[in-house]
């Protein structure tokens, strides 16, 4: 039986969502039991105060830790203690899974501009956010805690298949559900779950609950566990794809060579073949590779008519990735063939293995903000050869993307560097 301790500035917030429903009914059953701390009756202010002004200034004001520390003291113990934060760790079914198995849990909840930050210095508090929201304190999210682990006790739910079957249980949402009438407003219940088919009743379930995944939190597919049956379904599901938006173009020039110098860097065969085959696999567009050099852009099309004029079934998959590489002089001519192929102008940004050595204050975009862009328009990521572009030459406005290895060293070739990149914009349901 878990008891759940509760410190919060205001007690009276819990008491009509704990004595309803199932919770009233698992707190008279003494499944679960409450106690709650209040912080004011351990502050040594007269009047009972509880904050104050922050240090280094700013708008509203912080809860002192002298409350704080006698309220979490004065429960000896009190099992994990979980912080409810908007900056703490996303709370998952798996948080609530293991916090059912507590025999006590504190929760500790805030108001104002939150806590002293010594104090997840004084006591292992565990930081939890129920959602990246910013709300009024951590009672709601408190609340939402409570209830994600007490419907896991044994008993609280009457029927124990019911928290085994519901949402994420499985790591994917839970599948639509249907009761009498059987018609309403000419909406009919499914077919599949009529006539007692067990098999085909489970089919439409699970279906549905990927489904729901693709449609709602695709990133849930990424870590679910999933049958060859799954993945054919998932296939089948037309869906929109930005991922034709997307292109690379390798630039050799203007590129830093040994000494820091800018300049041009040979073509390399590998790049040709890997970036197109990257390219193709994530549906990506053209595949530009810009030299100025005559002799090279030579090479690269005496490439490309090789690998294209070479039959064979297991020759397809390279031909097919490179039909996709387009050999380019200049930016300009890159600008241009890209307008032919999208009807419109592209957006530019550049990729670089670390951060420019002087910080001008620039925004780095992330995966998610360059995967907002492609829904709309075209996007050419450059990337350079050699020892990274000289963007300061560069003849168009760019936008740059944050490097893979930022906090360290970066020692990945370009191909694999365009994998990880076209992998975390695009990823698989793209």
């Amino acid at each position: 039986m878990p008891v759940f301790n509760i410190v919060t500035l205001f007690p009276e917030f819990f008491d009509s969502p704990l004595n309803t429903g199932l919770m009233a009914r698992a707190t008279a059953a003494g499944l679960v039991s409450f106690r709650f701390v209040n912080p004011r009756d351990f502050s040594p202010d007269k009047h009972r105060r509880v904050d104050d002004r922050p240090f280094g200034g700013g708008p509203g004001m912080v809860m002192t830790l002298p409350p704080l520390v006698g309220a979490l003291e004065s429960l000896r113990g009190g099992g994990p203690l979980i912080f409810m934060t908007p900056s703490g760790k996303p709370f998952e079914q798996i948080d609530a899974a293991w916090l059912a198995k507590e025999s006590e849990i504190t929760l500790v909840c805030c108001r104002y501009e939150g806590a002293d930050a010594r104090l997840e210095r004084l006591f292992p508090l565990r930081p939890i956010s129920v959602c990246d929201a910013v709300l009024n304190g951590g009672e709601t999210a408190a609340l939402a805690v409570i209830e994600a682990v007490a419907r896991l006790v044994p008993g609280f739910m009457g029927n124990e298949e019911s928290s085994r079957e519901e949402s994420f249980a499985n790591g994917l949402p839970e599948y639509p559900h249907y009761t009498r009438p059987e018609i309403y407003r000419n909406l009919p219940v499914p077919a599949a779950l009529l006539g007692g088919d067990h098999a085909k009743i489970a089919r439409f379930r699970r279906e549905n609950s990927l489904l729901r995944a693709l449609e709602i939190r695709r990133s849930l597919l990424a870590d679910a566990s999933l049958t060859a049956d799954d993945v054919r379904f998932l296939k089948n599901i037309p869906r929109k794809r930005i991922s034709g938006n997307l292109c690379f173009c390798l630039c050799h020039y203007p590129v830093f060579l040994e000494g820091r110098e800018s300049g041009v860097s040979s073509l390399t065969n590998l790049d040709a073949h890997d970036i197109g085959r990257i390219s193709r696999s994530y549906g990506m567009g053209p595949f530009f590779i810009l030299t100025p050099l005559p002799g090279q852009l030579d090479l690269l099309r005496a490439i490309i008519r090789t690998w294209l004029a070479r039959t064979g079934p297991e020759r397809a998959d390279r031909r097919e990735a490179l039909r996709l590489v387009r050999p380019v002089a200049s930016y300009d001519e890159l600008a241009g063939e890209a307008e032919i192929y999208y009807g419109q102008a592209p957006t530019y940004i550049i990729a670089s293995a670390r951060f420019p050595e002087k910080d001008k204050g620039e925004a780095f975009l992330s995966p998610a903000d360059i995967r907002k862009m492609c829904e709309s328009r075209p996007v050419i990521i450059c990337l350079g050869t050699a020892r990274g572009l000289d963007a300061k030459k560069l003849p168009f406005k760019y936008y740059r993307i944050k490097p893979l290895r930022f906090l360290d060293e970066n020692h990945l070739s370009v191909r694999s560097a365009a994998a990880i990149i076209a992998d975390r914009i695009i990823g698989d349901f793209n």
